[in-house]
C-alpha cells in the first residue's frame, strides 16, 4: 500500500509461529511434568521448582494478546526443562470482564501475570498515557525505537512503581477512526461526526481539537449504537473493530498513526523478586521476545484485517502530509494541556 503499510509488513515477517487454544478453560502453556518438586532445564542443568502462574489479559481468546502469554508460557516451560507452566485467562475472566481489576489482581499477586493497555492502566497513574498524545508515533518503525529505547524505559519505572515488573511491552496498535458517513481525507471532514471515544480525558480532548461531536459508551454497546445511528463511527485498533464487526456497520476507515496504545506486559512485582538470578534472566528474556513476537503478530492481524475490509466494500483513506500536518496542529495544544499531567519529563523521553 503505501510507506506506512510497507513498514508494518516488513516487521510482520519476523512474527513466529504461536500455539492456538480453543475453549472456554484456561489454556496452559504445558501441561506440568509429575514427579519430583523440580526440573532440570535442558541447556544448563539448573534445577527449578514447579510452579504454576496464571496469566489474565483483557483480549479475547483468539488474539494475539492471549498468544502473548502462550507464546511466554511455552519459551519459559522449555527454558526450565517444564517447571514453569502458564495459564491463560483471556477476556478478564478471573475478575468478571473487569480490566482495572484484572490490573489490581496483578498489583496484589493474585494474578502472576497480565497484559493490559495503557488506556486502563492510566487509571492507576494517568502518566501512562503519554503514549496516546497526538501523532507522537509516525511509524511503526517509529514506536519501536522509541518503546524500545528511552521511552520505553521511562515507561517502565512508572509502571514498576506500582509493585509490578515489566517483562514487555506489547502493541495494541494505532487506533483507527471509521464512519459511515464521509471518507475523513482533512481536517474538516472530522468536524461534527458524532463518533464513539475511548473513556480517556486525553483522548476525548484530541477528538475535541479534531472537531467530532464524541462521547464515550460502554464497548458493548457500540456495535448497535452504530446500527441505529446514535453514533456516526467510533475509533479502535482493527483487530478490536474487527473482532466487533463494525465493518458490517461503517463505511469509511482512516487509516493514520494520529493515536496510539500499547500493552504492559508485567509480572507481580513481589514474586519476580522471590525468584532466582537465573530464573529472573528466562522470564526478562522470555518477556522481551514474547512482546515483541505480539507486536509483529499485531502488525500482520492489522493487514490482514485491512485487506479483508476493503475487500468487503469498505473504503480505506490514509492521510497526505498535508492533512496530517492539519490534525498535528489542532491537536497540538495537547501536550502543553496534559503536561502536567503527563510530565514534562515524561513527554519528553519520546520526543527529545
Amino acid at each position: 500500500m503505501k510507506k506506512f503499510l510497507a513498514l508494518a509488513m516488513a516487521l510482520s515477517m519476523t512474527a513466529t509461529l504461536l500455539a492456538g487454544c480453543g475453549g472456554g478453560t484456561p489454556a496452559a502453556s504445558t501441561p506440568a511434568a509429575s514427579g519430583s518438586s523440580s526440573s532440570s532445564a535442558a541447556s544448563s542443568g539448573t534445577k527449578f521448582e514447579k510452579a504454576t502462574w496464571k496469566f489474565a489479559c483483557s483480549a479475547t481468546e483468539n488474539t494475539c494478546w492471549a498468544d502473548m502469554g502462550r507464546d511466554f508460557g511455552q519459551m519459559v516451560s522449555d527454558a526450565t526443562g517444564g517447571a514453569i507452566t502458564v495459564e491463560v485467562y483471556a477476556a478478564d475472566q478471573l475478575t468478571a470482564g473487569n480490566q482495572s481489576e484484572g490490573i489490581q489482581a496483578v498489583i496484589d499477586g493474585t494474578t502472576e501475570l497480565s497484559a493490559h493497555s495503557n488506556l486502563i492502566y492510566s487509571a492507576f497513574d494517568p502518566r501512562l498515557n503519554v503514549v496516546s498524545l497526538p501523532f507522537l508515533f509516525d511509524s511503526v518503525d517509529d514506536v519501536d525505537a522509541k518503546m524500545d529505547g528511552a521511552g520505553g524505559k521511562a515507561l517502565g519505572e512508572v509502571v514498576e512503581s506500582k509493585g509490578l515488573h515489566l517483562l514487555g511491552i506489547g502493541e495494541n496498535g494505532f487506533r483507527h477512526p471509521t464512519n459511515s458517513v464521509r471518507p475523513i481525507t482533512c481536517l474538516a471532514d472530522m468536524k461534527g461526526l458524532k463518533l464513539r471515544v475511548a473513556g480517556s480525558e486525553l483522548l476525548n480532548a484530541e477528538y475535541t481539537k479534531w472537531g467530532a461531536n464524541w462521547a464515550n459508551a460502554n464497548w458493548s454497546e457500540v456495535y448497535t449504537g452504530l446500527q441505529t445511528g446514535t453514533y456516526d463511527g467510533q475509533e479502535n485498533p482493527l483487530p478490536t473493530a474487527d473482532g466487533a464487526s463494525i465493518s458490517e456497520v461503517q463505511k469509511y476507515v482512516t487509516y493514520w498513526t494520529g493515536v496510539y496504545d500499547c500493552i504492559f506486559f508485567c509480572m507481580n512485582g513481589d514474586l519476580y523478586n522471590s525468584l532466582s538470578p537465573e530464573l529472573q534472566a528466562i522470564v526478562d528474556e522470555c518477556g522481551q521476545k514474547a512482546a515483541k513476537n505480539q507486536r509483529a503478530l499485531e502488525r500482520e492481524q492489522d493487514q490482514t484485517i485491512l485487506k479483508k475490509w476493503e475487500a468487503a466494500g469498505i473504503t480505506v483513506t490514509e492521510l497526505t502530509p498535508e492533512a496530517t500536518a492539519e490534525f498535528k496542529k489542532a491537536a497540538q495544544p495537547c501536550y502543553d494541556d496534559f503536561a502536567s499531567v503527563l510530565t514534562p519529563e515524561l513527554i519528553a523521553a519520546f520526543t527529545k
